[in-house]
């Protein structure tokens, strides 16, 4: 059981990063084709199903999307008390 959770909690720090990644490259121009340009791609696929409903139930700050911010948040609080209740701490 503890494999298993442990994973879980790995793939949860994974989006964490991804989500992460995905808002600073969000502030920098990509070249259409370049490797960038298929890793922000990537990012967005992954991350869009979780991102995408929140901005609906958020406000935008003028041209700030804080949907990152609170998937990142979220999943922490998410993490904390799975990474308790499977390891003890």
């Amino acid at each position: 059981m503890q494999s298993l959770g442990g994973l879980i909690v790995s793939v949860l720090y994974i989006f964490v990063f991804a989500v992460f990644i995905r808002s600073i490259l969000s502030w920098f121009p990509v070249a259409p084709g370049s490797p960038v340009n298929q890793i922000k791609s990537a990012l967005d696929q992954i991350t869009e199903p979780v991102l995408g409903p929140l901005r609906r139930y958020l406000p935008r700050l003028g041209y700030m999307d804080i949907s990152p911010m609170v998937a990142i948040i979220l999943i922490l609080f998410l993490i904390v008390p799975l990474v308790q209740a499977l390891f003890g701490l």
